[in-house]
């Protein structure tokens, strides 16, 4: 006689806790929250401790809760995991010196192991997932784009002043995100503005000769002064020039290298290999001096002054 195996409850609710684990570094969150945690307990105990501790003790509260708080970016921001992970690291290290020991040792060693894991996580291909992952960095909203890609203006243009009208996309063709140039585009700037500013994440666009890793970069709006494109593919290069360029609404930017100097002070160099940009951006920060290459940009709304289309 075969006995059936007995159900656990609440099985569609242990699923989508599965699923959602799967698609972040779960468990090296944990670990970093657990460190914060215990980094937290001795200063949280009567003022009489805490005053006792003094200095050591305002200093675990300040890395407890930081760590508290990058084990939770870490879960519901996992594409910012790389950046989030070697702060944690950093803070579970100072935690030794700042504090009693690091919350005697553990506080420390569950920081570093949690970081650690982390950092070394990467996300399932969304085949495997068995659903599109957060880590595609597609753009958002299946309506029409005013801009399909500012790298493609010179060649559009160009196709307007030769026939009077732009072409016109062919009946059945696919309207997912267009292909990248091969050698994507510098772009440079004198002043970068951005509004709601967020790093969504590195993702590949498709190009003639194969898939290209890219930053993925959204905000609402961007204003830009001084902007000048040059196409890099080695044939007849184009090149753009505006004394301002304003993207609004849906913007996406796709860039393979982002360099520039954060409110004219600290110049900063971003890449898909290299350390990612921080998840989120205050709206009263601004770039200098920005150079990026630039694969792909999707924005509804393009306002120029004073463009210019040359041709070397």
């Amino acid at each position: 006689m075969l006995l059936s195996r007995p159900r656990l409850p609440l099985a569609g609710q242990r699923r989508r806790l599965r699923a959602w684990r799967r698609t972040r570094p779960f468990w090296g969150g944990l670990l970093v929250v657990l460190g914060g945690v215990e980094l937290l307990l001795v200063p949280l105990s009567p003022l009489t401790v805490l005053v006792s501790l003094g200095l050591g003790g305002i200093a675990a509260i300040g890395i407890g809760a930081a760590l508290v708080v990058a084990g939770l970016f870490l879960w519901f921001l996992p594409q910012a995991r790389a950046y989030v992970s070697v702060h944690a690291l950093l803070l579970s290290v100072l935690s030794f010196l700042a504090t009693n020991l690091g919350g005697f040792l553990v506080g420390m060693a569950l920081g570093i192991a949690g970081s650690a894991l982390a950092f070394g996580w990467t996300p399932l291909p969304a085949a495997a997932a068995g659903a599109e992952g957060p880590y595609e960095g597609r753009p958002r909203g299946s309506g029409p784009r005013a801009l399909a890609a500012l790298p493609a203006l010179p060649v559009l243009l160009a196709a307007v002043l030769a026939t009077g009208a732009p072409p016109a996309r062919a009946a059945g063709a696919p309207h997912g995100p267009p292909t990248a140039p091969r050698t994507p585009p510098t772009v440079t700037t004198s002043l970068f503005a951005p509004q709601g500013f967020a790093f969504a994440g590195v993702t590949e666009l498709p190009t003639a000769d194969g898939p290209l890793r890219v930053l993925v970069l959204r905000m609402r709006a961007a204003s830009l002064t001084d902007y000048r494109l040059r196409t890099r593919d080695g044939g007849g290069e184009y090149g753009l020039a505006a004394a301002s360029l304003e993207l609004r609404g849906d913007v996406t930017l796709y860039l393979t290298k982002f360099s520039g100097c954060v409110e004219g002070l600290v110049c900063v160099t971003f890449s898909p290999d290299g350390l990612p940009a921080p998840p989120v951006i205050p709206p009263f920060v601004f770039m200098t001096r920005v150079s990026a290459e630039q694969a792909l940009v999707t924005s509804d709304l393009i306002v120029t002054e004073g463009l210019r289309l040359e041709a070397s």
